[in-house]
């Protein structure tokens, strides 16, 4: 398809204003149909934080080729690009700019919140100008202009970045043609399908006689086990195709574990997309338990949850102690996941969601988490004695606290900075995430999931091929002076115990000097 002249820089940025959502891919300028943004199967986040940004790298990290294709039939032209590639626009959402439809039917532009300059954030980057809190403003801007969507100074040059980016087209070119997308269905999940058989055989046995607390921790280690495996469907890395795999997902995550595949997929693509932002990335906005930077003093509005994440009196005696109380906030971490799951699904329950499978993914869900309650309130009740049946409960969700711990353990100390939309998507990757050490002989404890470096370059990547790419990617790194950071379990876990408690230490010296200020004006 030919196309008259490029369009140019300030047309594209008119268009963004005037609501369209574009992206740029490949040189080719890519307008996202608003249908298509309420059915993309990753949800629409995804989208909208690359709205204006060369999202090249991203999209072809997560799409299949097929997807790809389909992609390029919303091309509507050409840009020039300069030497170092496009220079991408800041996504209004970024700037707590929406469209929300107006009683009328027609679309405006909201400001859900609002930028402001952070005085507690004192590293040198450009995330100072992006921290959000809720729109207070009154009467409110009519939309985002120029000037919003204007990237800020970033630490390394454009040149840099576009190096990155050029090598990364090659690596990626490289792990394909080792065939490392090609799903390992007997070496890989056949050891995994027979490990799942037994936990949950050994469980079954045990409640059989009466060995409640023992059948109650296989069930638990059965869980953690095959949230690996949900994991994988949930990125399409399994057979590769949208409808098996999230049946598949459906049936081992809703219906085993009593959690909702969509909701997963739909956080944590915007987590691997926006990792380790406190505006934007909902795996380190935990309060009021977890606070993994000052800057969640502020009291910043969520992008995701839309809301504020107050920092309120609760926080304000949680997170002084958060490091001491991190193993047993742990222990209890897969409730906070039912929550989340069963809100996911009522949010959605009026929503054409999901072009790709139409609606029946939802009743599919809501069916499946109804079926998990019956059968695991039905071992809770046949017990006869709620004492034990209180244990069974305990036990049977604090076994999977090793995998909650995992996960934080790959993110939460590393930098939770925004260095703009200019950066590239493997120098983000490698700066905002760490792989945990462990020996082959033990990686299925961690799932091959504490390969998180990789992972994040390479999404969709069979999770057992995750290994051999890791060489890949360490050469990368290597050649282009980017740290591919990793540590032991232990270590890890001294390390993320360090960041918290950092933070808590600051939150005592906050207090002290808003003690002291009242103290003084009290003197007066």
């Amino acid at each position: 398809m030919g196309f008259p002249s490029p369009i140019t820089r300030e047309q594209v940025a008119a268009r963004i204003l005037a609501g369209d959502n574009l992206i740029i891919l490949r040189n080719k300028v890519i307008r996202v149909p608003p249908s298509w943004l309420a059915t993309h199967p990753g949800g629409p986040l995804a989208i909208l934080h690359f709205v204006g940004r060369d999202a090249t790298d991203e999209v072809d990290a997560f799409h299949s080729d097929a997807t790809l294709e389909r992609i390029d039939r919303y091309t509507i032209g050409t840009v020039d690009v300069g030497e170092h590639g496009w220079l991408s626009f800041v996504p209004p959402i970024m700037s707590g700019w929406v469209r929300r439809i107006t009683a009328d039917g027609s679309k405006q532009w909201y400001n859900e919140a609002s930028p402001f300059n952070s005085e507690t954030d004192t590293a040198p980057s450009p995330s100072t100008q992006f921290l959000l809190v809720e729109r207070t403003e009154d009467p409110p801007r009519p939309g985002p202009t120029l000037e919003t969507l204007q990237p800020p100074p970033t630490p390394i040059s454009p040149k840099i970045y576009a190096q990155h980016s050029a090598a990364y087209k090659v690596l990626h070119k490289r792990v394909i043609d080792a065939g490392l997308y090609k799903t390992r269905y007997i070496t890989g999940y056949g050891p995994e399908i027979v490990r799942y058989t037994l936990l949950a055989i050994l469980s079954i046995v045990a409640y059989r006689y009466g060995w409640f607390i023992t059948s109650a921790f296989f069930l638990g280690l059965f869980w953690h086990q095959v949230t690996f495996t949900a994991h994988d469907l949930g990125h399409v890395g399994v057979t590769h195709d949208w409808t098996i795999d999230r049946l598949l997902g459906i049936f081992i995550a809703d219906l085993l574990g009593g959690l909702s595949i969509g909701w997963w997929v739909d956080n944590h693509n915007t987590h691997h997309l926006v990792t380790n932002h406190p505006i934007h990335d909902p795996d380190i906005q935990h309060l009021p338990f977890f606070a993994v930077s000052p800057v969640f003093f502020n009291s910043l509005w969520s992008s995701y949850y839309k809301r504020v994440m107050a920092f309120d009196a609760i926080a304000k005696i949680f997170i002084p102690i958060q490091h001491k109380l991190f193993y047993v906030i742990m222990c209890f971490a897969r409730f906070n996941l039912y929550v989340l799951s069963y809100t996911f699904l009522a949010k959605h329950a009026f929503e054409p969601r999901k072009a790709v499978g139409g609606r029946w993914w939802w009743w599919g869900e809501v069916i499946c988490l109804g079926l998990f309650f019956c059968w695991y309130s039905s071992l809770l009740m046949a017990i006869g004695n709620w004492k034990t049946a209180l244990g069974y409960l305990v036990v049977s969700h604090v076994v999977t606290s090793p995998l909650h711990i995992q996960i934080v353990l790959s993110h939460f100390s590393r930098s939770t900075e925004d260095f703009g939309p200019v950066e590239s998507f493997p120098a983000r990757q490698l700066r905002t995430t760490v792989d945990v050490i462990c020996s082959p002989k033990i990686e299925f404890i961690h799932g091959g999931l504490h390969l998180q470096v990789t992972h994040h370059l390479f999404p969709r990547l069979p999770r057992h091929n995750l290994r051999e790419a890791s060489m890949l990617v360490k050469e990368f790194a290597k050649e282009h002076n980017l740290e591919y950071a990793e540590f032991g379990f232990f270590e890890g876990n001294g390390e993320v115990r360090g960041v918290l408690k950092q933070v808590a230490d600051q939150v005592k010296i906050v207090g002290m000097v808003a003690d002291a200020n009242i103290r003084d004006a009290l003197k007066k």
